[in-house]
């Protein structure tokens, strides 16, 4: 590749990758923790770019070039390992759904950039990896491999990680975490076999292209205030169950309404109401499981789709919910009580309900359960 195609394919790619982290820091969940995890890869890709575009004057006589290409070489080989690494705690916590458990990787991979730089360093006096002549050309090291193996046995963690839990990972969102190292990992290797090539910031872009898409598809299904989809996900999402039920194989859902909601909306305040719907939403997730779906159809009501086609199945699912809710109120120290009231069904396959007559069903039966509730009141 000579420099003019190498510096547009970079320039290209760096453009796209500011665009999406334009729109990313849009994103409605700014403040959690995966999409900071994302918007860092962007940042370091980013820096990655430009920083190769820079190291890209070697050959060229002068201090100033020197300097450059010494700079921005050596910063390269420094931050080289931080997108595999933020990448496999990305995978980590999109998995597992758990920051402490993230954090039992963290240090780790730590350690092998603190080795990684400490390499980087020697080598400006040794030229393990990398060394650049008095002609101000780069060449390759003994141990330039080093960091490169490091890259792949990063990329195929991370690949193995979320292949080897795919049913905690919801299908749609399955493929775009099981390719983002994919086109990374095939540029890494084809770069450090063919010499003067530059293909690992097209690689990254195409991953996270991959990854923006689909967030920007997550978020127009999510609800805003509780982080669980919203009406049109939910509408969404139990068409798909209705279209791949069989006779052998169908789900379940359950319809959920907060009692007394309204009251506590006016006697606390709408800053306490939003905290209860937020509360009810992490209660459910707690008691659930990962793939399990959960949706704020809208006000105080839910909605929760099950991979449960076994109606004792479903039901202890429904107990599991009740003894979630009943432990809450017993150790939360709040002046009102977290009460809900729920009608669920298995998918009759037979039946063949559209999406609006198996919510009204379900609706039916919550109300039922609403009234039950309220005559043991």
């Amino acid at each position: 590749m000579n420099f003019i195609s190498i510096i547009f394919i970079d320039l290209y790619s760096i453009v796209l990758l500011i665009c999406i982290y334009a729109h990313t820091a849009k994103d409605i969940e700014r403040n959690s923790l995966q999409r900071n995890l994302y918007t860092r890869i962007l940042q370091v890709a980013i820096m990655i770019g430009v920083l190769d575009i820079f190291s890209r004057f070697d050959g060229n006589f002068g201090l100033a070039y020197s300097t450059v290409n010494h700079v921005a070489n050596f910063l390269i080989f420094i931050i080289n390992l931080f997108i595999p690494s933020l990448w496999l705690l990305y995978a980590d916590f999109q998995v597992f759904h758990e920051e402490k458990k993230m954090r039992q990787i963290l240090y780790p991979l730590l350690a092998v950039n603190i080795v990684n730089a400490a390499v980087v360093i020697l080598s400006q006096y040794w030229g393990w990896l990398y060394y650049i002549d008095s002609d101000n050309i780069y060449h390759r090291g003994p141990l330039y491999w080093f960091p490169v193996c490091i890259t792949v046995a990063l990329s195929i963690i991370s690949f193995t990680l979320i292949a080897a839990n795919h049913k905690k990972i919801e299908t749609r969102y399955f493929f775009s975490l099981v390719f983002f190292p994919i086109p990374p990992l095939i540029c890494v290797i084809l770069q450090a076999a063919f010499y003067g090539t530059s293909l690992i910031l097209s690689g990254i872009t195409i991953s996270s292209l991959i990854i923006f898409l689909n967030i920007q598809n997550r978020s127009m299904n999510i609800d805003y205030l509780t982080g669980a989809y919203n009406r049109r996900g939910l509408e969404i999402y139990m068409a798909e169950q209705i279209n791949i039920s069989c006779e052998e194989k169908t789900f379940s859902a359950i319809w959920i309404d907060l009692d007394n909601f309204k009251l506590i909306n006016d006697t606390f305040g709408h800053n306490t109401g939003d905290h209860v719907l937020e509360t009810s939403v992490k209660l459910l997730r707690s008691c659930l499981r990962p793939t399990d779906f959960i949706a704020r159809f809208g006000g105080d009501e839910f909605c929760i789709i099950l991979d449960i086609s076994d109606k004792a199945d479903l039901e202890t699912a429904v107990t599991r919910i009740k003894d979630c809710v009943k432990s809450y109120n017993e150790r939360a120290a709040n002046p009102y009580k977290l009460a809900l009231s729920m009608g669920y069904a298995v998918y009759d396959y037979h039946a063949r309900l559209r999406v609006e007559e198996f919510q009204k069903q379900i609706d039916e039966l919550m109300y039922r359960d609403k009234q039950s509730n309220k005559n043991l009141d």
